[in-house]
């Protein structure tokens, strides 16, 4: 994040980097803005954003004012909203701490506006009246960052979650086409640290509407005859195929298994013989003193050779 930081984005007015932390947008202190832009723009007809960030203070009562994220065609122009110009045109995700003045919900609240670079920011409403979608988040004096996820798709919709739980949903939004992507922050009277601490964007594939969402189909062994699918014959013959070589394959294995004890029982017979002629010389086809196998064995090719060399002896 640090080293791209550098490379793809620009900082400005009060923002600094903190080295393997994060990039605060502005201190906790009053009267402070910072701004984060990337360079380049977000190309992509449908795009997923994730963000992790964290505002952090002293006061449990008394604070402010809040970050924002921006999707919008301008870039890196300071204002008062949040740090950002009014009359911005695209997509302003603002996260406010600070009420100005009395609303039925809680703050810290989650608000999505969009704006057409002609419409200016209700402050003294908290933007309420111009929210296509909010909601109230306890993102302030966190243990952890907080993440918040925005997928965008062309000309269908727009969804925001806070720690992948659902905060509000745009059916058909306007965005501009190739808008940059920016952060800011700014307080007040009262103040608070605001930090981006990592930003992730990668662009969304969107099946057809008449498609399966899951792509991978079940295999089964036999097909209906109402599919016809040519696809799952071949696989039941190539089932068919290999449940054919394992047999093949057991009944060859079974077989050697019997030739192999076959030839052990004659190779003992020949033992016996060996025994039973210790010492004489070959004079007849049954030896003295031993057994009719053990003759037998000595009749084979390999008396000659000695039974130590079985390995050796051809049948």
């Amino acid at each position: 994040m640090f080293f791209a930081a550098q490379i793809w984005w620009d900082f400005g007015a009060d923002a600094y980097v903190n080295t393997n932390k994060h990039i605060r947008l502005t201190r906790n202190r009053p009267s402070q803005m910072g701004w984060l832009w990337s360079r380049l723009a977000l190309t992509p007809s449908n795009y997923v954003i994730e963000v992790e960030f964290k505002v952090s203070g002293d006061s449990s009562h008394l604070f402010g004012d809040g970050l924002a994220m921006w999707i919008t065609k301008e870039r890196a122009q300071p204002g008062p909203v949040f740090g950002n110009r009014d009359q911005f045109t695209g997509l302003g995700i603002i996260l406010d701490t600070y009420a100005n003045s009395k609303h039925s919900y809680s703050f810290p609240r989650i608000v999505g506006i969009i704006g057409d670079g002609q419409m200016k920011y209700d402050f003294g409403n908290d933007g309420d009246s111009q929210a296509l979608g909010s909601c109230s988040a306890n993102f302030r004096r966190t243990n952890v960052a907080t993440k918040l996820k925005v997928t965008y798709v062309k000309d269908s919709f727009l969804d925001a979650r806070d720690d992948w739980t659902d905060c509000f949903r745009i059916e058909k939004p306007s965005l501009p086409t190739a808008p940059f992507l920016g952060f800011s922050a700014m307080t007040g009277d009262v103040s608070d640290a605001h930090d981006i601490i990592s930003v992730t964007s990668y662009s969304a594939i969107v099946s057809q509407p008449d498609e399966p969402r899951n792509k991978h189909k079940k295999s089964t062994l036999f097909a209906s005859s109402g599919e016809g699918n040519p696809g799952t014959w071949l696989g039941f013959f190539f089932k068919l195929f290999l449940l054919a070589g394992v047999g093949a394959g057991g009944y060859y294995g079974w077989k050697e298994y019997k030739r192999r004890q076959r030839y052990s029982g004659f190779g003992g017979g020949m033992g016996m013989g060996g025994m039973g002629n210790m010492g004489g010389s070959v004079r007849s086809p049954v030896s003295a003193g031993g057994t009719g196998m053990g003759g037998y064995g000595m009749r084979s090719a390999g008396v000659n050779g000695g039974f130590g060399d079985y390995s050796s002896k051809r049948y």
